[in-house]
C-alpha cells in the first residue's frame, strides 16, 4: 500500500533509449517536463484537453501505467533517408476523472534519443468534441529561438528573438527553433500525427508558448469532432546538439500513421515548370509553348514538366473571383489537348503534372481524378487551402487516398507545413508551406539569402518542402520585376546549385524558363543531382550564418553550402567517404553572381575540401568512387 501512495505521488518519467533525455509527467496529469543531459528544457508546463459542453479534465487520480520499448527500422520511399530508425521508450499513462463522471483520459509519452512527444488518447464508445488543448511549453530561462510569424499561407520571413520578446498578441509557426540556457541543447517545438485532428500554432504566454488548435469552420467553439473516441495530434520537441542536428531526425514522420501497400511506383525527380518565368497575367496556354517545356524536360533528363494555372477552362487569371466560378477543371481551354500532350512528353519520357484549385477538386475528386488517369497524368498540384482546421486535414488526407490509389503523386501549395503525411502517403512527395522562390516574382519580395539558410534549420525540419529553387538570373541586389516575369534573385549562381542538396523536395522544380540554362554556368549540376536520398548527414553552420549538408545517394555523395549576407570559407572534412578514391567535382563561386567555377580533383576519405562563397553565395560539389 505505502508504494502504490508513493507511485501515485510522484511524476511518471520515461527515459530515451540512451540516458540522454527524460519526459516526466506530475502524477495528476496536469503538467510536464523535460531535461536533455542533465539540463532542463521544459519546466512545470501545463497538460490538457477542454472538452466542448463537458467540464474539462482537472481533478486526475493516476490509475496505471503501461510501459513499451520500440526498436524497428522503417523502409522509406522517396524521402531524404532510405530507412529510419524507430527507438523510443514510452508509457501510456491512465488517469481518471475524481467525480461522479469517472471519465478516463490517458497521456502517452515516449522518449527518443532525438527528442520527446506526447498525446491525449480518450477512450472509445462516445463521441468527443474539443474545443482546445490547455497544452503549453514553459522553457527554462529565456531562449533565443527562430520563430515565423503565424498567416494562413505559411509563407512569413524567420527571426531570431527572445521568447520574452514575442508578441502576445500574435500566432507563431511550427516549428520554433530554440537553443536551451546552456546552448547545448538545440530544439525544436511542433506538432505530428494530425490526421483525423486540426493544426496548430503558438501563443506566447509568460516563459513560453501555448498550443493553440483552431476551430472548425462555422463552429468557432469547436475545434475537433470525433465520433468515438479521440487520439490527438503529438505534441513534439525534437533536440539535438547543434540545431544542424534535426535536420537528418526521422522524428515526425515516425509519429505518424507509416504507409500501408506498394508505392515503389513512386518516382522522384526534377520537374521543368512554367509559371515562375512568365509574367503575373498569363498569356493564354498555347500547345506551342508547352511542348517547348516538354522538350526541355526531355533534353535535360527531367522526368516531369508541372504545368500551372492555365490549362483548364477559366483559370489563367488572378484574383477577383478566385476561382472563378466558370472554372471547370475537366475542361481544358480553347486549343489545348491534354491527351496528346500526354502522348507527346510519355514519347520523350516526360510525366505531366497538372495545377487545380482546391475548391473545385474538392467538389469533383474522384470525377476529376479518373479523368485524369485516363489521361495519363502522373500527378497533381493543389493550391490555395490555406487553412489549418480539421475539415482542411481532412481534406489533404482524402486526396492523398485518392491520389495514391490512382498511382499519382501529389504536391500541395497554400499548404500548412509537414505534419507527417507524407510518411503515410509516400505519393504526397512535396509541399509549400514556405516563403520561397514565387516570391521573387513580387516587389515586396524578402527571399534573401539569410532567409535561405534560416530555412534549412526551421521549416526544413518538418518534411518535404517546396521551395521551387533553379532561379539563373542571380545576385540581384533587391526583389524582381513588378510584373513578375523573368524574376531575379538576390543569392548567387553557387547558392542556386547549393538548394538541390540542402533543400529536401523529392519532386523538385528547375523553375527557370529552358531559355535561362541554354549553355548557362553550373546547369550540368542540376541536370545529375538526385531528389530523392539513402543518407543525410549535417557537417557545419547555423541558423544565422550558414549551413553545409550532405547527402548519399548509392556511393555517390553530394554536399551542398549556403552562406548569409557574409561572404566565407568552408573546410569540409571527407572522412564520410568509405575506403578508396573518389573524383570530386566542385562547382563554387565566380566572378559574377551568374557564374560558378567548375573543378575536378581526386581525393580520399582523409582529405578536406574548401569552398569559397561569396556573399549571399554557396557552392555544391558531387564525390563518386573511382572503379
Amino acid at each position: 500500500m505505502l508504494s502504490l501512495l508513493l507511485a501515485a505521488t510522484a511524476p511518471v518519467t520515461v527515459v530515451s533509449p540512451d540516458n540522454s533525455i527524460v519526459i516526466s509527467v506530475a502524477p495528476d496529469g496536469q503538467s510536464y517536463s523535460v531535461t536533455r543531459k542533465g539540463e532542463t528544457i521544459v519546466k512545470d508546463a501545463p497538460l490538457g484537453l477542454d472538452i466542448a459542453n463537458e467540464s474539462d479534465f482537472s481533478k486526475l487520480q493516476l490509475v496505471d501505467v503501461r510501459t513499451q520499448t520500440v526498436d524497428r527500422t522503417i523502409p522509406l520511399t522517396a524521402t531524404k533517408a532510405s530507412q529510419a530508425k524507430d527507438h523510443y521508450n514510452g508509457a501510456v499513462i491512465r488517469f481518471r476523472e475524481d467525480g461522479a463522471s469517472g471519465r478516463t483520459m490517458s497521456i502517452e509519452a515516449r522518449a527518443y534519443d532525438e527528442g520527446v512527444a506526447f498525446r491525449y488518447v480518450l477512450p472509445g464508445g462516445k463521441p468527443v468534441e474539443v474545443a482546445s488543448e490547455k497544452t503549453g511549453f514553459r522553457l527554462a530561462g529565456d531562449p533565443q529561438c527562430e520563430v515565423s510569424e503565424f498567416t494562413a499561407p505559411h509563407e512569413n520571413a524567420w527571426q531570431l528573438k527572445a521568447i520574452s520578446a514575442l508578441d502576445a498578441s500574435k500566432l507563431y509557426d511550427l516549428p520554433m527553433v530554440c537553443a536551451s540556457p546552456s546552448g547545448k541543447t538545440h530544439f525544436a517545438l511542433t506538432q505530428a500525427g494530425i490526421d483525423g485532428y486540426a493544426g496548430a500554432a503558438l501563443r506566447p504566454v509568460a516563459g513560453g508558448v501555448d498550443v493553440h488548435i483552431f476551430p472548425r469552420k462555422g463552429r468557432p467553439y469547436v475545434a475537433v469532432e470525433s465520433p468515438d473516441g479521440l487520439q490527438s495530434a503529438w505534441r513534439v520537441i525534437m533536440a539535438g546538439d547543434r540545431a544542424g542536428d534535426l535536420i537528418a531526425s526521422p522524428l515526425v514522420g515516425n509519429l505518424s500513421r507509416q504507409a500501408a501497400g506498394d508505392f515503389s511506383w513512386v518516382k522522384p525527380g526534377k520537374a521543368a515548370w512554367d509559371w515562375w518565368s512568365d509574367p503575373l497575367e498569363t498569356p493564354p496556354p498555347t500547345m506551342e509553348r508547352y511542348r517547348h517545356f516538354i522538350d526541355f524536360a526531355s533534353q535535360s533528363g527531367f522526368p516531369y514538366f508541372l504545368i500551372d494555372a492555365g490549362w483548364a477552362y477559366k483559370t489563367g487569371q488572378c484574383c477577383d473571383l478566385w476561382p472563378d466560378p466558370r472554372n471547370d477543371i475537366t475542361r481544358p481551354e480553347a486549343g489545348i489537348d491534354i491527351p496528346a500532350l500526354v502522348q507527346y512528353a510519355s514519347d520523350k519520357g516526360v510525366g505531366l503534372i497538372l495545377w487545380l484549385h482546391w475548391l473545385p477538386l474538392d467538389a469533383r475528386l474522384d470525377e476529376a481524378l479518373d479523368l485524369y488517369q485516363s489521361w495519363g497524368i502522373k500527378g497533381i498540384k493543389v493550391d490555395f487551402m490555406d487553412r489549418d482546421d480539421q475539415e482542411m486535414i481532412d481534406f489533404y488526407v482524402r486526396v492523398a487516398e485518392a491520389t495514391a490509389k490512382r498511382h499519382m503523386l501529389l504536391d500541395m501549395h497554400g499548404a500548412f507545413p509537414p505534419s507527417g503525411l507524407q510518411r503515410t502517403y509516400p505519393n504526397y512527395i512535396t509541399q509549400e508551406g514556405v516563403m520561397g522562390a514565387e516570391h521573387d516574382k513580387f516587389h515586396w519580395g524578402a527571399v534573401t539569402p539569410a532567409h535561405n539558410v534560416k530555412l534549412a534549420y526551421t521549416r526544413m525540419l518538418l518534411g518535404p518542402m517546396d521551395y521551387t529553387p533553379g532561379g539563373f538570373r542571380n545576385g540581384a541586389k533587391a526583389a524582381g520585376p513588378g510584373d513578375g516575369s523573368l524574376p531575379t534573385s538576390q543569392h548567387t549562381r553557387g547558392q542556386a546549385l547549393a538548394m538541390y542538396v540542402v533543400y529536401d523536395s523529392p519532386l523538385q522544380m528547375v523553375s527557370d524558363a529552358p531559355e535561362a540554362y541554354a549553355d548557362a554556368s553550373g546547369f550540368d549540376f542540376i541536370k545529375q543531382v538526385p531528389t530523392a536520398w539513402d543518407e543525410t548527414r549535417f557537417i557545419d553552420g547555423t541558423p544565422e550564418s550558414h549551413i553545409v549538408l550532405a547527402r548519399r545517394k548509392g556511393k555517390d555523395w553530394y554536399i551542398g553550402a549556403m552562406t548569409n549576407g557574409t561572404a566565407r570559407k568552408v573546410r569540409i572534412p571527407l572522412s564520410l567517404l568509405g575506403s578508396g578514391r573518389f573524383e570530386a567535382t566542385i562547382w563554387q563561386d565566380g566572378a559574377s553572381g551568374n557564374e560558378v567555377n567548375r573543378t575536378v580533383r581526386q581525393v580520399t576519405s582523409r582529405d578536406s575540401l574548401s569552398i569559397q562563397m561569396s556573399a549571399g553565395g554557396g557552392g555544391a560539389i558531387h564525390l563518386t568512387p573511382i572503379n
